[in-house]
Parts: structure tokens; sequence; C-alpha cells
């Protein structure tokens, strides 16, 4: 397969070295075709001895093979990693004034957009009605990484990995030439919108204390995945999750990283307005300080410490309130989760039960995490719980890995979404 490589004047332009290398490893030719900034930060050498071909920024280099029209032409797939915040304004304006934006302006293949900015520029609103123009005409854009920016600074902006970005590029490409399929067994969330937490909230005591948990939001992950590769468009409500489990989600998924109950709170409600499925993986803290301090905490002699607790709000149970008083939102289908223990009177599971009748949820994916069961590990158990005619039913046990639990749970929300649209 024809490639053409679009690389734009960023930090990040190193990074298209990799992208080249894992494209010739696949078999597939490369033309790169970078921006005369671009050559500031990577050398036309470095990308001509990785490509074996040459490399040309100027609309008016090699007139007689009239590139700039040719190499656009020519093209089976067209990926642009990185893409500044400048280059996609160029693409959303229709210029064409370098050999890159012409090729873009001439081509018929699949074109995916790999941004890579710092945030504010990712956040701002030309950027962001950039990118709308873009998917609207059926230019693949790649929602950046979480993580280290070109400063101190991290945040949303950061190039996907080369890996990632070829291998969604790819994907589009294959959707193309792949025939439409009448069943949509394979893909049965094709045009809805997931909403899923993950990770665990963490709540400051002061600037470097916090009280959390134990949850690394590895559950929370494999959801995202299974949901993404169910078709569905994923909103990731991402809480202190490490960065290299978010980089290693597929392209596509937007991320919204929280600290804070309350931070996670306010960004669920906001992503409830257009979802057609919310999955609450999360684990919240129950508590938070009742005051934070500005300031480290010093030790004062050997009397202790004594904290004052205030009670966080119960976000589960507000969604399904939510949902309540929205009629748009009658549809829409929410999942808890319940990580329960047992004690010397009740069993974890009778717990989950009356959890379940108290949020008001259509499934409780319940998982024992007695004797450290979960929190951290690959393999987990878990059982479904929803309501039968009115009655607590109660799901088989299941063991496997986080993967098999998460194909477990988009089965079973598939489903419910299905008998919802069915009776509506």
């Amino acid at each position: 397969m024809r490639v053409v490589l679009g690389v734009a004047g960023g930090i990040a332009a190193y990074k298209a070295a990799h992208v080249i290398r894992r494209l010739r490893e696949l078999d597939h030719s490369v033309k790169v075709v970078p921006t005369a900034n671009a050559l500031k930060f990577i050398g036309a050498p470095t990308l001509e001895a990785l490509s074996g071909q040459t490399v040309t920024t100027d609309v008016f280099d090699e007139v007689d093979t009239v590139n700039h029209v040719r190499i656009g032409q020519e093209a089976d797939l067209v990926i642009i990693a990185p893409a500044t915040a400048d280059l996609i304004a160029k693409i959303a304006a229709g210029r064409a004034d370098d050999l890159l934006t012409a090729s873009v302006l001439t081509t018929t293949a699949e074109v995916v957009v790999a941004p890579a900015m710092h945030t504010e520029m990712w956040l701002n609103p030309a950027t962001v009605a950039n990118i709308a123009t873009l998917r609207s005409r059926g230019i693949h854009v790649l929602d950046p990484a979480v993580g280290r920016l070109t400063g101190p600074d991290s945040g949303p902006g950061r190039l996907p990995e080369p890996e990632d970005i070829v291998d969604f590029a790819l994907s589009r490409q294959t959707d193309r030439t792949r025939p439409e399929q009448s069943s949509t067994e394979t893909r049965p969330l094709s045009g809805r919108r997931i909403v899923i937490s993950a990770g665990g909230t963490r709540e400051a005591l002061d600037p470097v204390r916090f009280l959390g948990n134990r949850s690394s939001g590895k559950q929370g992950i494999a959801l995202a995945k299974a949901a993404h590769a169910a078709g569905s468009h994923v909103d990731l409500v991402a809480a202190n999750i490490d960065s290299g489990l978010l980089s290693g989600l597929p392209a596509g998924i937007t991320i919204t990283p929280v600290e804070s109950t309350l931070e996670l709170q306010a960004a669920m409600h906001t992503a409830q307005t257009h979802a057609d499925a919310i999955i609450m993986a999360a684990a919240v803290a129950d508590y938070r300080p009742a005051e934070a301090t500005d300031s480290k905490m010093k030790k004062s002699g050997d009397d202790g410490l004594t904290l004052r607790l205030v009670q966080n709000p119960d976000i589960l149970r507000g969604l399904v309130d939510e949902r309540g008083r929205q009629t748009r939102l009658g549809d829409q289908i929410i999942v808890g989760f319940a990580a329960e223990t047992g004690d010397a009177d009740t069993t974890a599971l009778d717990y989950a039960r009356a959890k379940f009748r108290r949020k008001g949820v259509d499934l409780l994916v319940f998982n024992d995490v007695s004797d450290d069961r979960a929190f951290g590990h690959d393999d987990t158990m878990v059982q479904i719980i929803s309501s039968d005619d009115g009655e607590i039913a109660v799901g088989e046990e299941f063991v496997g890995s986080k993967d098999d639990v998460s194909q477990k749970v988009i089965a079973a929300l598939s489903a419910q979404l299905t008998h919802v649209e069915s009776t509506t």
C-alpha cells in the first residue's frame, strides 16, 4: 500500500521516524511529505533513509512530475503525524500553499490526522472548531494522548504512540475496503456513545497528601477498549490512572482526566447529557476531608492527627436521578460496579444486592474484593446483577481476565440497549 506520511513542525516530529519504521516493517511504501518547519525538528536525510524515497516540501520541486497533484492522487492512505494546530487550521481552511496541504487537498484516500500540541492550543475554541470541521468532512482525527508535553507541563495534547497511530490508520483504510456487512453482531454498539468512569478518586489533605483507594483503573481501561471495539464512541473519565495505561488505549477514545470525587461528579454529569449508556467503574471515595490546607501539614509533637471528614455525593445515584428528571435521557442505560467484602453477618453478594436496589441502576457488576481479590490484578471474578420482571436476578460467577470480564459486561449492556429500543 502507498502511504503518504505528512509531518508538521512540532517537537513530536521526531516520532515520525518510528511511524515510518513501523509502516515499512508492515511492507508499506512510505512517501514522507514534511512541512518546511518540520525539517527544523527532524532532518530530510533521516526521513529519506528510513522511507527510501526523496523528501521535499515545496510545490515547485520536481515540477515535471506535477508532485503537488500526483502525490495525493496516488496515495492509498494519508497519515499526518504530528499535526500542529497551525497545520490543522490550514487543512480546515482548504489551504494548499505547500506540498503537504496540496496533497491533502487532492487525495481521495482516507486521511488520518494525529494532533500534537500544548493543552491550551488543543482546547482553544479555534482548534476545537477546526477539528470538528475536519471530522465533518470525513477526515479521521485521533484525540491526543494525555501525558508529559514539551516542558514540565502535562495534559491532553501529547502525540499518541506511533504504533497506535499506525494501527488506527490501517484499520480506517481496511474499513474502507471491507465489504459492507448487514449484521451488527461484531459491532453491536455502532453509533452509540458510552461514557465510562475508571480509576480511583483522591481527596486532598494538603498539597502533597491525599486520601485515596487502591483502584488501578485496569478494569475501566479494559471496558473502554471493549466498548470501542464494539463500535461505540467512548468518553473515558479517568481518575488518577497511570499515563502508561492511558497511552495503551485505542486512538479515538476521548479522555477527561479528573482527581477528586467532586471533579468526577461534574465530568460525569456533563458527559451524561449525550450518552446512550454510562458505566460507572471508578472507585469513588465515600468521604473527603472537611478542610484541605494550602501548605504541607507538619508534625506537632506526639499527639497524633485528627481528621474531620464529610461525606461525598453519591455520583451513581445522582446519575440515575438525573436520568429520571430528564425525559430525553429515559432510554439511557446505567451500569454500576460493586466491589464488596462480607462480614460476620452479611455476605458480599447480599451487600451487592442491597446496593442494586439502592442505586436504581439497570446492571450492577459485582466482584468480591475480600482478601485483595481485585484491585490491581489482571484476573477477577464477577457476577452481573439485573432486574427480571421486578425480581433481582444474579448471573453466574464469571472468572477471567479484566478483558474477558469487559467483553461480558459490554455484551450485557448491548442486550439491555437492544431490549429498551425494541420496547419503545
